[in-house]
């Protein structure tokens, strides 16, 4: 028979529900048997042993919290009764032997990419358009609006345009009101495919405005331009359009630089319009439409062609967690992280505020003393920017994550960690540095799910994988976002965004490392082209730059 209950490590004086138990329920743990004296809700925990006020309270082998009152064993742990709380950390000896896993059924495989001059391979084949400043941001909706129908890029969206003109031809009748909420709309999404775009290699036209580009201060500016020159330089982008005023702090010479930056050999085609310079709006629009029509028959000769697994950049993301996350998609998903590590990939692990408490482990696995200390002074500074403006990493829990059993920041941070497996860190980046290494690297952005997908993309991440257990309809303009729920039900309510589902690992009909390795077959199947992400199908391109302070 299954069990209701899990304990994660031999520490814990904590564990953790799999189903709904009510008071009077029989739990058996390594002290023996005794019954539940609260309800406690599936993803929730309750107390193994009798905790007293100024207890530490334990899971996954450390601190995540201080009980705030006498717990008795049995009892439910809610934030009433705990308060959050993560040990200290300091340079240790190095802790970098790891969990090598098997990799002969993957190691001669390859994935069907775009190899760029550089050497890097990107997993699709986008144009961008991008404003410098925010006061491009219409003339770049005007490009948009022009070239997604009128080049076949339409996808879901048009479907909802097709049913509007069917309202509006009904209205022109003389429906009524009544008739029209009535009536059946023909949902086809009519033309939508590759077989109708006119440039059948390129993956799209992404369009990436924002609220940044003027206004704040010079590292704001050289933020904004590091991350575009990210994007810009992406192995999943052949060029790009540049819209810019000419007045505002990010200049297109700032942005020139932190492309050489990143790419010292930078050869792709890159547009760039002033449009003080130009003068009309008009002008600006039309030069900006023909230049990038041209690029895209530059960006149309690139056809896919095999590439070793080592040339992958994987983002490990989550959001909307649950207090499932951190015993089925997140350590899933470390295996699968383990397994591209091993294969010679680079693996990127951010959500600094959602690695509070877990800072020692991470430290202690950085490849030598220097990274280990980059990363801990990262930690410290971000954490004491939060507290000068009066907040605190205890303030990242959203109301979801604390419904669902996530009620300690310290709790939700040492089951989110669970994505970055057991291999050591040889990297750690600020924000908005690129990687340059294969293995793990820790690159230093906010929790906030949009804000670190899009800085893990312009990190060099060509796929991002997004552990969820409250579902979250999140994307990114270039790289496919693949939404991995941890648990059953979550994928069946919402599967028009889940991808896979890491709830099998809940129920007992999988383990961690099956689930891992299917996750790593997917990996190929999505970079290949065979499959596309739901998040990707759906248009969701979501881009927000971090604005250098406090988002937790």
């Amino acid at each position: 028979m299954k069990s209701k209950t899990l304990k994660i490590n031999n520490t814990d004086n904590i564990e953790i529900a799999l189903s709904d138990l009510k008071a009077g329920e029989p739990v058996s743990n390594d002290s023996g048997t005794y019954n539940l004296i609260t309800d406690v809700q599936a993803k929730h925990k309750f107390a193994t042993v009798d905790l007293h006020k100024g207890d530490d309270v334990l899971m996954y082998g450390v601190l995540v919290g201080k009980a705030n009152k006498t717990i008795k064993k049995g009892e439910v742990i809610t934030r009433d009764n705990i308060s959050h709380a993560s040990g200290s950390y300091k340079l240790k000896e190095r802790k970098i032997s790891w969990e090598v896993p098997e990799i002969s059924s993957w190691k001669d495989k390859t994935f069907m990419g775009y190899h760029r001059e550089n050497g890097k391979v990107g997993v699709a084949n986008y144009w961008l358009v991008i404003p410098l400043v925010f006061c491009e941001n219409k003339n770049v909706q005007v490009i948009q609006d022009a070239f997604m129908k009128g080049l076949g890029y339409y996808d879901n969206d048009f479907s909802y345009y097709n049913q509007v003109q069917q309202l509006v031809k009904m209205h022109r009748a003389g429906m009524s009101k009544a008739d029209i909420l009535n009536v059946d709309l023909d949902l086809t999404d009519v033309g939508a495919g590759v077989e109708n775009r006119v440039f059948p290699n390129v993956d799209g036209v992404k369009f990436l405005t924002h609220s940044l580009g003027c206004g704040g201060t010079k590292d704001d500016a050289i933020n904004l331009c590091g991350l575009l020159a990210g994007y810009i330089t992406h192995a999943n982008v052949a060029g790009a359009t540049v819209l810019s005023l000419g007045c505002q702090n990010a200049q297109i010479s700032l942005l020139k630089e932190q492309i050489t930056k990143r790419d010292p050999d930078f050869n792709k085609p890159l547009y760039c319009f002033e449009h003080q310079q130009v003068g009309s709006e008009s002008e600006l629009i039309n030069q900006a439409i023909k230049q990038t029509f041209a690029g895209l028959m530059e960006a149309n000769e690139y056809k896919r062609k095999p590439a070793p697994l080592s040339k992958l950049c994987i983002g490990l993301e989550c959001g909307g967690s649950d207090g499932f996350s951190g015993i089925s998609a997140n350590p899933a998903l470390g295996y699968t992280s383990d397994l591209l590590v091993a294969l010679g990939s680079s693996v990127i692990l951010s959500e600094f505020p959602e690695l509070c408490g877990v800072e020692q482990e991470l430290s202690d696995r950085c490849l030598d003393e220097s990274t280990a200390k980059k990363f801990m002074a990262l930690m410290t500074a971000y954490h004491e920017r939060a507290k000068a403006v009066g907040s605190d990493f205890d303030s990242n829990p959203s109301a979801g994550n604390i419904r669902d059993g996530l009620i300690t920041d310290a709790i939700k941070s040492a089951g989110a960690a669970k994505k970055a497996g057991t291999s050591p860190v040889i990297d750690v980046l600020d924000y908005p540095e690129q990687v340059s290494k294969p293995g793990l690297t820790l690159l230093c952005t906010p929790g906030s799910d949009i804000e670190s997908t899009t800085a893990e993309v312009g990190a060099g991440a060509t796929l991002v994988f997004f552990t969820t257990g409250l579902g979250t309809p999140t994307g990114n303009p270039i790289a496919p976002v693949v939404k991995i729920s941890t648990n059953t039900t979550l994928y069946k309510k919402m599967n028009d965004i889940i991808d896979i589902n890491a709830g099998t690992i809940i129920t007992g009909e999988e383990t961690i490392k099956q689930v891992g390795e299917r996750i790593m077959d997917y990996i190929i199947e999505i970079a290949s082209g065979q499959v596309r992400a739901k998040a990707e199908t759906l248009g969701h391109n979501d881009f927000i730059p971090w604005k250098r302070g406090i988002s937790l």
